[in-house]
């Protein structure tokens, strides 16, 4: 009621009718009292439906929890047969998973290394070097293809970076400025992603277009779907040979996998 009062009391200072300040004044009161008993009505339900929910689990607490297990059980179930139906593709249509994705390694496609990774991380900064190692002892056996997955909830550079990197790539450059990128995470920038591009020799007004295109954002958000789908949240994590690495992933890890694969 104040606050309306005070709307439109400067209405009341400049009038001097009696009957029009009364008016005014009633009229606030009016509008207050009607907030008032809305917003006391809209409490009062949500406290009922809270108390009758608290009552409802307090009976029923198995029930409940049953219920919930039912449901992560399914969703677990789901993501389970996705990933399956993932590794296959990976197998028979690596073509369709690479897509337009950036890629180190052989060029047959024999054995695909997925990569899903965020410029900021320093997990993903650390797992580079191993990639970059294990590549390098690997040359001619596998592919590696590099996801965006940008982690924008704790990483303010993590999508800026990505369609950095994404710019460059459309001029060949990806895996340099990817590598410089890694190497450099504490100076990650506008003017740094700027200053990379010089020394990279890219056309400069094509990359300042494309990293802020609508190009760029798609394909960051293609990736970060893919990811969704297959119930990757985290960085970095590795797919090969049907299994998922994530975390601090060791060159001992990747080189297991790899021999599983020779085995078959």
């Amino acid at each position: 009621m104040k606050a309306l009062f005070n709307q439109y009391s400067h209405i009341l200072q400049i009038t001097s009718l009696p009957k029009l300040k009364a008016i005014i004044l009633l009229l606030c009161i009016s509008l207050s009292s009607c907030s008032m008993a809305t917003q006391a009505a809209n409490v009062q339900e949500d406290a009922e439906l809270e108390a009758k929910v608290l009552q409802i689990i307090q009976k029923h607490p198995e029930a409940i929890m049953k219920s919930v297990e039912a449901h992560v059980q399914k969703k677990e179930h789901q993501q389970e047969q996705a990933q399956k139906a993932f590794f296959k593709k990976m197998v028979v249509q690596p073509k369709s998973i690479i897509g337009k994705s950036p890629t180190d390694g052989s060029s047959e496609s024999k054995i695909i290394l997925l990569e899903f990774s965020d410029f900021q991380c320093p997990f993903c900064a650390k797992t580079h070097q191993t990639l970059k190692q294990f590549i390098a002892t690997n040359q001619g056996k596998i592919t590696r293809v590099y996801k965006f997955l940008p982690i924008t909830d704790i990483h303010s550079e993590a999508m800026p970076s990505a369609k950095a990197a994404w710019a460059a790539g459309q001029q060949g450059k990806f895996w340099q400025f990817h590598d410089i990128l890694f190497e450099n995470q504490d100076k990650l920038s506008d003017s740094f992603y700027i200053s990379t591009a010089k020394a990279l020799n890219l056309d400069l007004k094509r990359f300042n277009k494309e990293r802020n295109s609508r190009a760029a954002s798609a394909a960051v958000e293609t990736d970060m779907q893919l990811a969704k789908e297959i119930g990757v949240s985290g960085t970095p994590t590795l797919l090969m040979n049907g299994q998922i690495l994530k975390g601090d992933v060791q060159i001992t890890d990747l080189e297991k996998l790899l021999s599983q694969d020779n085995q078959q």
